[in-house]
C-alpha cells in the first residue's frame, strides 16, 4: 500500500473500560493525528459517566465514528445478533484494517473480516490477546476449548499483536507457535502523562485503583494494608478506586475488619485525579497482561508496588525489591512497609525516568503497530 494513502482503521472490542480502552483509545488519537482515519465497535452495556467523558474526548479521533451494541462477555446466543449487527456496521465503513483486540473484539474483527474477505474487499484481519482468554487453565476442558478456538482463529488472522514480552510467550505456550505473521509492541502512554502528580494535604499512604473484582485484588490489598498498620505500628490510611462486581464485598470486608474509617471507597475517577490522594500505588493484580496503571503511576513519579504477574517485571525490572507474590497478603505488606518506612526507597527501586519515557511512549507504539499494518497490507 502506498506510505501517503490513509488507512481506515476499526477497533473492535468488548468492554469500554479499562487496559484495553485505554490502549484503543491512545491508538486512535496517534494514528488520527498521522492523518489516518479511525473507528470504534464495541459493548453498550458496559461503562457508566466515567466512560462517557472519555468518549468525548477521543469522538474529534474517530473519523469513521463510535458503533455501540450490546455485546455479552460470556458466549451466548445473542452473539449471532452482535455479529449481524456488527458486520452491517463494519462493512458500511469499508475499512482497510479491523484490530481486534480481547477474545470477543478478536473474533467478531476475524470472522466479520474474513466475511468481507469473501465478499472481495481487501481487509487486514488483526488480534491482540491483552490477556483475556489466554488467563483460562490448558488443563480444564474450558482452557482447552478456547484456545483451540484461538488456533482456528488463526487462519483467520493476518497479525497477531502482543502488549509484552509475557503474552507473547503465554500465547505460544498455551495456544502454539503463530502460524501467521506476529509481532510484540509495548504499550505507551502519551507525552500528557508524564509529569510529577503531588500527593494532595489530605492524602493516603497507599492507593488502589483499578476494577473492584477479585483477579485484580483489591481483598489482597486490604488484608495487606491491615497486616502493614500492625508492622509499622500506627494507623495509616488508604484509598480505593474503582468500580465493579464485587464492590459491595469489598466494603462488605473492609467494615467488618474494622478499617472503614481508614481505608476510604471511590469511584472510578480519571486516573491523574486519583493519583493525587497518594504517593504510592499498589497493583495487588492475581492476573494480567500489560498493564497501564504500571505506565501511568510511574509516569506521574509514584512509587509503585505490584505482583509479579504480566508484564509487569518487564516495566520495574525482573529483580524489584517492587514485586511481590500474587494473592499473597503478607509479602505485599512486606514491600508496602518498606516503602512507606524508608524514604530512600522509591528513588532505589523505581525505574529511571529517562529510560522508562524512552521505553513506554505512546508514538513509538502507534508506530510500531502501524507499521505491521502496513507490512500485512503489503503482502494481502
Amino acid at each position: 500500500m502506498p506510505d501517503d494513502k490513509p488507512l481506515r482503521i476499526i477497533h473492535c472490542f468488548r468492554s469500554p473500560v479499562g487496559g484495553i480502552f485505554r490502549h484503543v483509545r491512545d491508538l486512535a488519537e496517534q494514528h488520527a493525528k498521522a492523518g489516518h482515519q479511525v473507528g470504534i465497535v464495541c459493548d453498550s452495556s458496559t461503562g457508566g459517566a466515567h466512560e462517557d467523558r472519555l468518549f468525548e474526548q477521543i469522538m474529534p479521533h474517530l473519523s469513521l465514528g463510535l458503533v455501540r451494541l450490546p455485546i455479552r462477555r460470556s458466549i451466548s446466543p445473542s452473539d449471532l445478533a452482535a455479529l449481524r449487527r456488527c458486520y452491517n456496521e463494519i462493512k458500511s465503513l469499508r475499512p482497510d484494517v479491523l484490530h481486534g483486540h480481547g477474545a470477543k473484539g478478536g473474533a467478531l474483527a476475524r470472522v466479520i473480516g474474513s466475511v468481507l474477505r469473501v465478499k472481495r474487499y481487501r481487509v487486514a484481519r488483526f488480534y491482540s490477546p491483552h490477556g483475556g482468554s489466554l488467563h483460562f487453565d490448558p488443563a480444564k476442558l474450558s482452557g482447552r476449548g478456547v484456545f483451540a478456538l484461538e488456533r482456528l482463529f488463526e487462519h483467520m488472522t493476518d497479525g497477531l499483536l502482543f502488549v509484552c514480552g509475557y503474552e507473547q510467550g503465554v500465547y505460544q505456550a498455551k495456544v502454539g507457535t503463530p502460524r501467521c505473521p506476529s509481532a510484540m509492541v509495548y504499550n505507551g502512554i502519551s507525552e500528557g502523562d508524564f509529569g510529577r502528580i503531588e500527593k494532595r494535604s489530605d492524602g493516603a499512604d497507599f492507593l488502589y485503583v483499578g476494577m473492584l473484582r477479585d483477579l485484580k485484588g483489591p481483598d489482597v490489598f486490604i488484608d495487606a494494608f491491615a497486616r502493614t498498620e500492625r508492622a509499622v505500628g500506627r494507623p495509616l490510611r488508604a484509598m480505593v478506586v474503582g468500580d465493579g462486581p464485587d464492590r459491595d464485598k469489598y466494603d462488605k470486608m473492609m467494615t467488618e475488619s474494622g478499617l472503614g474509617l481508614r481505608i476510604g471507597l471511590l469511584p472510578a475517577m480519571p486516573v491523574r485525579d486519583a493519583f493525587a490522594m497518594s504517593d504510592i500505588v499498589v497493583i495487588p493484580s492475581r492476573a494480567e497482561s500489560m498493564p497501564y496503571i504500571v505506565l501511568e503511576a510511574l509516569a506521574a513519579g509514584k512509587a509503585v508496588i505490584a505482583t509479579r504477574v504480566g508484564g509487569i517485571p518487564e516495566v520495574l525490572g525482573q529483580d524489584s525489591d517492587a514485586l511481590v507474590t500474587p494473592g499473597d497478603a503478607e509479602d505485599l505488606s512486606r514491600a508496602m512497609t518498606r516503602a512507606i518506612t524508608d524514604p530512600a526507597w522509591q528513588a532505589a527501586t523505581m525505574p529511571k525516568a529517562e529510560d522508562f519515557h524512552a521505553r513506554f511512549s505512546a508514538s513509538a507504539m502507534a508506530s510500531g503497530i502501524l507499521q505491521f499494518y502496513e507490512k500485512a497490507l503489503a503482502a494481502a
